[in-house]
């Protein structure tokens, strides 16, 4: 788009983000470019962050056969925690990488390196968007407020482990599935072997849709010399997906057996459904793969919020039966 029929809502725009999103079409102006930091005109991040949360919450609900009213707040306090904390973590992301994303393609009309926003500014926003998460953290129990405190270690580390490691999807499927241990424990009040299950499922999850995210940049990042299992991978890529995919998959089974209550099968399989179900989309995002197209590279890692809410309705179900 020219300088010349450049509309005052695109200008700023990021490279990656939905065309038309909401920051772009009704945020303030003033306002955009730290929504823009925030991703809020991405929010497949969000989703992904979140959807280990309600895992967590709904099989830890089976698993004792308790529901309430806080279980509702704790559903909805954890969908604006993750936007904050997803906010949070991709304002330091972008801190962190300022230097690196002007020389990526796909980053560099990010606010920081674009010089829409300060570095001094970016740091003010991350910190209110984490004191508002906390405030939230706070009205859950002792030992998950323990946990989300626990959680800022690999937000802290992610964004410098694609500098020492071939492999910083994992410090990514780290920080992004914590809320399945969280959401766990927020409704039982401790840690138990099956939410530890579910959050390993999650990190398989994360390795498989990241991998895929991150061949867009494969190039760049060679030049850069940043690392990431894409590049590790190559053209490989697609038999370590297939074993990501029955890693996640496996263990997530692992955690709905060890989460349902005995002597109700029927809630064992049809929660199990939920599990099957994710996999078989997961499946097709793989037969759908192309390594040199980035766009459906992008359509296929935006797609996992569908994949990762297929198993909350059969995991809702099982509640019942």
């Amino acid at each position: 788009m020219s300088a010349a029929n450049r509309t005052p809502e695109a200008e700023g725009t990021v490279a990656d983000a939905y065309r038309g999103n909401w920051v772009d079409r009704y945020a303030p102006a003033a306002a955009r470019p730290y929504l823009r930091l925030s991703r809020a005109d991405r929010p497949i991040g969000t989703w992904l962050l979140l959807l280990p949360c309600w895992w967590g919450l709904v099989l830890a609900m089976l698993a004792d056969g308790r529901t309430g009213w806080f279980d509702a707040w704790i559903f909805a306090g954890c969908a604006i925690g993750a936007f904050l904390m997803r906010g949070a973590g991709c304002t330091w992301n972008d801190i962190t990488d300022r230097d690196i994303d002007g020389s990526v393609a796909r980053t560099a009309s990010r606010p920081i390196p674009s010089g829409q926003v300060g570095v001094r500014g970016a740091l003010a926003w991350m910190c209110a968007q984490s004191l508002v998460a906390f405030a939230i953290l706070l009205t859950f129990n002792a030992a998950a407020i323990a946990l989300g405190v626990l959680a800022l270690l690999p937000v802290a580390v992610y964004p410098f482990a694609k500098r020492f490691t071939w492999w910083p999807q994992i410090f990514l499927g780290l920080a992004f599935n914590w809320g399945a241990l969280l959401a766990w424990t927020a409704h039982s009040g401790r840690l138990e072997a099956p939410a530890v299950v579910l959050y390993l499922a999650g990190i398989a999850w994360t390795l498989f849709y990241d991998t895929i995210y991150a061949h867009q940049d494969a190039e760049d990042d060679a030049l850069i010399g940043v690392k990431s299992t894409a590049r590790l991978f190559g053209d490989d890529s697609p038999r370590w997906l297939r074993r990501f995919l029955v890693a996640c998959v496996l263990l997530m089974m692992v955690a709905v057996i060890l989460a349902a209550p005995a002597g109700r099968p029927v809630a064992l399989v049809v929660a199990l459904c939920g599990v099957w179900a994710m996999g078989w989309h997961l499946f097709g995002q793989l037969r759908r793969l192309r390594l040199d197209d980035n766009a459906r590279l992008l359509a296929l890692f935006r797609s996992n919020r569908n994949a990762g809410l297929l198993p909350l309705p059969f995991f809702a179900v099982a509640l019942l039966a």
